[in-house]
C-alpha cells in the first residue's frame, strides 16, 4: 500500500506503508540512534510526535517484550528507509511491521530520511501528516499546518500514570532487563524514592531498584503532599514530553517540594521542570536533541560523556538564579545539559543516564544520587 509523508512547509515524500492502515499527524523529528528502535517508539517522551530514524536499516533484529519502555509504542508515527519485512534475532517475539501493525502506529517506510533529516535540520522540526492508501498531497499539508503547535502543549497529562504504585521487580530482573550489569555499590539499606510520572521509562525504574530503591510512582498531578506523606528519601522528577513550561502544576509541585531538604534528582523533562522550579525559564530548540550518541562536557572534570538524548525544549542558562550552577553542557551546540543548586540537594540532567537505548556513560548519576540519599 502507498503511503505519503507531508510537511506543513508544502514537502511531501511518498513511499509504502509499514504499519497500521490510516492516517496520523504530529510534529516530525528525527532520531540518530543506530539501534533501539522499540525503545524509542516506546519512549513516552516521543508523544505527539512522529519519529524518523536516520539509520537506513530497521526492523532487522525484530521486537521483544523485555525492550518496551512502557506499556506499547507511544509514538504519533514512525518513518523509516528502509524498513525489514522478516526479524533475525533469538530473542525477537515478531516482527517490527506486525508490531506496529497490532499496536495501530501509522508508519511509512522507502522514502530518503536523509533528504528529510537535512530538510529538519535546516529548517527545524515541523508539523506533518502521514496517510495510506490513495491520500492527495496537497490536502495533507494543509492539515499538517492546522496541527497545534508543541508549543504551549501539555502532553504529560496524556501519558501519566492514573494513580499512585510501588515498583516491583528483582534485583536480578532489573539488571537483567536493564543490561546494565550489578552495580558496583548498591544502598546500605533501603532506600526509598517517590518518583513523579511525567512520561517515565521502565528501565529508569529498573536502574533504581537495581541500586536497591523502593520505588513509589505517582501521577504528574499528585500534590507534593502526597510525595512528602510517604516519607521518601529522594524525590525523582521523570522524563516526559510536551512543552516543560505548559505543565504548570509541576512546576508548581516541584516548587513545594524543593523548599525541604529532601535529595531531588531530575532527568530530560524533569531537569527542564527543575529549572522552571528554581526560577529559569525554557525555549524550544530547532531541531531537538534525540539519539544515543551525542557528547556532553561534565564541567567539574572536563570528561566527555556520550549520552542517550531525546528532548525538544532547554533551560535558558542566562535565566538561571545565582544559586544554580550548570555541571553539564552539550559539546554540538553549547546547551545546558545539567544543573546543580548550590546549597541545596537537587541536581538534574538534560541526557538519560538510564540509557535504553545507548551507551552507559552516565550510570553514576544514580549512585550519585544514592550518595545524596545516605547523606540524609
Amino acid at each position: 500500500m502507498n503511503a505519503i509523508l507531508a510537511l506543513e512547509d508544502g514537502t511531501w515524500f511518498q513511499g509504502v506503508s509499514a504499519g497500521a492502515p490510516g492516517a496520523t499527524s504530529g510534529e516530525v523529528v528525527f532520531n540518530t540512534s543506530m539501534t533501539g528502535y522499540q525503545e524509542v517508539l516506546t519512549d513516552p517522551s516521543y508523544a505527539g510526535q512522529i519519529v524518523t530514524m536516520t539509520t537506513p536499516q530497521i526492523g532487522n533484529y525484530g521486537v521483544a517484550g523485555a525492550d518496551a519502555e512502557s506499556a506499547g509504542p507511544q509514538v504519533a508515527g514512525f518513518v523509516m528507509r528502509d524498513p525489514s519485512p522478516v526479524s533475525s534475532n533469538w530473542r525477537a517475539q515478531g516482527t517490527l511491521r506486525d508490531y506496529l501493525t497490532r499496536n495501530n502506529i501509522v508508519a511509512i517506510g522507502d522514502i530518503d530520511t536523509r533528504a528529510l533529516t537535512r530538510k529538519l535540520r535546516s529548517a527545524g522540526v515541523m508539523r506533518g501528516v502521514i496517510a495510506t492508501g490513495a491520500a492527495d498531497a496537497a490536502e495533507l499539508v494543509e492539515r499538517a499546518r492546522h496541527i497545534t503547535h508543541m508549543e504551549g502543549s501539555d502532553l504529560v497529562k496524556d501519558v501519566t500514570c492514573a494513580e499512585a504504585y510501588d515498583f516491583e521487580t528483582s534485583l536480578a530482573d532489573a539488571v537483567t532487563e536493564a543490561s546494565f550489569g550489578i552495580p558496583t555499590r548498591r544502598t546500605k539499606h533501603p532506600l526509598k524514592v517517590a518518583a513523579y510520572d511525567f512520561g517515565i521509562k521502565l528501565n529508569i525504574l529498573r536502574r533504581l531498584a537495581a541500586y536497591g530503591c523502593h520505588v513509589r510512582v505517582f501521577p504528574a498531578s499528585a500534590p507534593a503532599s502526597d510525595l512528602l506523606a510517604w516519607g521518601p528519601d529522594g524525590i525523582f522528577l521523570s522524563n516526559g514530553p510536551g512543552d516543560p513550561a505548559a505543565v504548570t502544576y509541576a512546576v508548581r509541585n516541584v516548587r513545594r517540594l524543593m523548599k525541604g531538604d529532601v535529595p531531588t534528582f531530575g532527568i530530560c523533562l524533569g531537569h527542564q521542570l527543575m529549572g522552571l522550579a528554581l526560577g529559569a525559564k525554557t525555549y524550544k530548540l530547532k531541531f531537538g536533541h534525540r539519539g544515543g550518541n551525542h557528547p556532553v562536557k561534565k564541567l567539574d572534570t572536563g570528561a566527555i560523556e556520550i549520552t542517550s538524548q531525546n528532548h525538544g525544549f532547554a533551560v535558558d542558562p542566562d535565566s538561571l538564579p545565582a544559586d544554580t550552577r550548570v555541571t553539564h553542557l552539550n559539546l554540538y551546540d553549547g546547551t545546558v545539559e545539567g544543573l546543580r543548586h548550590v546549597d541545596k540537594p537537587l541536581f538534574s540532567v538534560q541526557y538519560h543516564p538510564e540509557a535504553s537505548p545507548g551507551p552507559h556513560d552516565a550510570d553514576y548519576l544514580f549512585q550519585e544520587f544514592l550518595d545524596e540519599m545516605e547523606k540524609k
